[in-house]
């Protein structure tokens, strides 16, 4: 696999999410809350994963296991956007505690541990970090 715009655009938009997210969080966290900053990195956290989500179903890949392309990765493509709108749905009803929780399981399920399956040698990512940036592969 070769970077594509398609791959550019989907890996900026993920390392951005994974990147901006704890700073969401943390904005909600502990005695001195800021809701501006919360909001402010929060629409912008969810217009990463969006983007990463759709550019995702464009990206395909033969040499893993795969239907039609589509790896077990991809599984996390319609988790992704059903975690989001129920999130808002929560935020909506006024139910804090649900939105809490399932951002914060999206950013775990979507960003650390599809971010961790990147940075397999065999993928794309892992390559280029541990092959060639490092030389340890």
């Amino acid at each position: 696999m070769q970077m594509t715009p398609l791959i550019a655009v989907h890996m900026s938009a993920a390392l951005t999410a994974v990147v901006l997210g704890p700073f969401a969080l943390w904005a909600r966290m502990g005695r001195t809350t800021r809701p501006r900053l919360h909001r402010a990195i929060g629409y912008a956290w969810v217009t990463c994963m969006i983007a990463a989500a759709l550019s995702g179903i464009f990206i395909r890949d033969f040499n893993l296991p795969n239907i039609a392309g589509y790896t077990p990765i991809h599984l996390l493509i319609p988790i992704t956007f059903f975690s989001l709108y129920r999130a808002f749905a929560y935020l909506l009803q006024g139910n804090i505690q649900g939105h809490r929780k399932t951002m914060q399981s999206l950013y775990v399920s979507a960003c650390v541990v599809a971010g961790g399956f990147t940075l397999l040698p065999t993928r794309y990512l892992g390559k280029l970090i541990w092959a060639d940036w490092l030389g340890w592969i």
